[in-house]
């Protein structure tokens, strides 16, 4: 089938520009023709005139988790079933046509990402890991998304199941964190130097890319400096760490919802509505406040830079996280330019996928959204979600 969109502003997430006027044409799933002003489709089976739109890539979040803790009771198979309902809200609803997750139980992630890889299928493009891999006594043990392993073969055979259960990454828990016991500290590094060496050699010698949870600066330099794929959260670094993250090529994601969602930080109706829904324990909310002041002065510095950032929320609902995200990053800082980018080229990228989607290119797959206004103006005109798109199909209509 032959679909043309026209009469749109087309933002392509390459050049910090729209492109008005313009519009593409998407056969058998892909981008075969960027149209500019004037120009025509020729031949086509179908035409959706966008009358003056936004059209841009679908957006990603690449560090997601199934909600949790589930309620008592709830069996692995109604787990598994409300999270593939998170997933398919998240795109349908927000447009979110990628996602990247940071740990998940009995490999739920992975039964999703085959189940939305078929055609038609209305979910978005799941990139799985399995469980998360901390130390016993680690950290988030309460979200039963962890597996806990000891020594140097505890962690090789892990890593080595989760491999046989075909994760796409490998994540592991350097540190502690904001959302946790008294013993669970982002200050505080987990795992020994014998640990990490081991689990970074196996990951490294069976090409699986590591997702490093690191909250501190001896986090943050261990994961570098043995070769992690990306850096989640950073809470806390310092000059010499930006300057590994940048000769290495490490990408960040810094997850600013996890430090600044808290009541008396919100300041968007979304934000507020998302803090007083969630209504954290007070002992969690002083701690994500403690933070959020260091965590915003190494974005803003990552940021400046230059270092390889990609969007991540570690929120839920999916229909929510990105959106939140981004609306922090532009209040933290980064431009809607760098934020949207953020959001679709560096994240598909980040998630190896970068020659397929991500962008508005011809040949890339039409994993497309449009919107009502320019959300270079304003990123929260992502919110006002006309369509969104799938391999070229339309699996959500708003208008």
């Amino acid at each position: 089938m032959r679909l043309a969109l026209t009469n749109c502003n087309v933002i392509d997430c390459i050049t910090p520009e729209p492109k008005p006027g313009a519009g593409v044409v998407i056969e058998d799933g892909r981008i075969v023709e960027i149209l500019g002003p004037g120009e025509s489709a020729g031949p086509t089976d179908q035409v959706i005139d966008l009358a003056g739109a936004y059209l841009l890539p679908g957006l990603w979040d690449v560090h997601i988790h199934p909600e949790h803790p589930f309620p008592p009771g709830t069996t692995m198979s109604q787990q598994t079933a409300l999270f593939g309902q998170n997933l398919s809200r998240g795109l349908t609803q927000a447009g979110v046509t990628g996602v990247r997750c940071g740990g998940a139980a009995d490999f739920m992630d992975v039964a999703w990402k085959r189940a939305f890889s078929v055609p038609g299928a209305a979910g978005p493009r799941v990139f799985a890991c399995g469980n998360f891999l901390t130390t016993t006594g680690g950290h988030f043990l309460t979200s039963g998304l962890a597996r806990e392993c000891d020594g140097p073969y505890g962690f090789a055979q892990a890593i080595r199941d989760q491999m046989k259960n075909d994760v796409d990454h490998i994540k592991l828990n350097l540190s502690g964190g904001i959302m946790g016991p008294r013993w669970d500290r982002h200050t505080d590094s987990f795992l020994l130097p014998e640990e990490l060496e081991t689990a970074f050699a196996l990951c490294h010698q069976r090409s699986f890319k590591v997702m490093a949870h690191a909250t501190n600066p001896q986090a943050v330099k261990a994961a570098v400096r043995l070769g992690a794929h990306s850096v989640e959260h950073g809470y806390i670094m310092d000059e010499e760490t930006i300057g590994m993250l940048l000769d290495n090529g490490t990408w960040y994601v810094p997850t600013l919802s996890i430090t600044h969602l808290t009541p008396s930080q919100a300041t968007s109706e979304w934000e507020k509505e998302y803090a007083e829904r969630k209504n954290l324990a007070p002992d969690l909310v002083v701690r994500a406040e403690a933070a959020s002041q260091e965590h915003r002065q190494w974005f803003q510095q990552a940021l400046a830079a230059g270092v390889k950032m990609a969007l991540g929320s570690d929120i839920n609902p999916i229909a929510d996280s990105a959106l939140l995200e981004m609306g922090l990053w532009v209040k933290a800082g980064a431009t809607p330019w760098q934020t949207l980018a953020a959001a679709t080229r560096n994240a598909a990228e980040l998630c190896g996928v970068g020659g397929e989607l991500g962008t508005v290119e011809e040949g890339k797959l039409a994993d497309l959204i449009v919107v009502a206004d320019n959300p270079l103006a304003d990123i929260q005109n992502l919110r006002r979600l006309l369509l969104v798109f799938k391999d070229g199909k339309v699996v959500a209509d708003h208008r």
